[in-house]
């Protein structure tokens, strides 16, 4: 048996070649047909002979094992990774404050400038801060968060209705997806 160098710079933990310790396995020859149950020395046997290395695809009751060249292997399964990590957008959190006494214009600039987050992709969260004696009157907070709601409702989707956390309201809301 021909010894072949194992990679011990595998950082994703695949096991390939001596690293298998099982004494058999589901072999997967290199044009991609199963073989059946073989003794992992001879599939061992088979891989060097074709100057490829011994993958383990899937571990269970008997491992599914590969010919496949590893570097190629790995290569492709950083791509993968790499390509589903572009793909993915976090959405951000914006804050939006606004006050219990807010006045139509000042509601009508704080809107816009929601709906630009909500272009963009990000989640929108709208703070109303009670000073004072406001906090008796929370109601009135409540109609403010509401009249937000009411404005944007064929463009939203409310994560979080109006809620009190101390002296805050908070109002969460994202874009709907297309």
């Amino acid at each position: 048996m021909r010894q072949k160098k194992v990679n011990t710079r595998n950082k994703n933990k695949t096991l390939i070649n001596e690293e298998i310790r099982s004494r058999e396995v589901r072999l997967i020859n290199a044009q991609g047909e199963q073989e059946g149950v073989v003794a992992t020395s001879e599939a061992l046997n088979q891989a060097y002979d074709l100057d490829l290395d011994l993958v383990m695809i899937s571990n269970g009751d008997i491992p599914v094992a590969k010919i496949i060249d590893f570097g190629k292997f790995r290569f492709e399964q950083q791509k993968k990774l790499k390509e589903n990590k572009a793909n993915q957008k976090n959405a951000t959190l914006k804050e939006v404050r606004v006050s219990p006494t807010i006045d139509t214009h000042d509601f009508d600039v704080k809107m816009k400038q929601a709906r630009k987050f909500l272009a963009n992709g990000d989640k929108v969260q709208f703070a109303l801060r009670f000073r004072g004696r406001m906090i008796t009157h929370a109601e009135i907070g409540r109609e403010v968060l509401n009249r937000v709601m009411e404005e944007l409702k064929n463009e939203v989707v409310v994560d979080q209705y109006p809620k009190m956390n101390g002296r805050r309201m908070f109002l969460v809301v994202s874009p709907i997806k297309k």
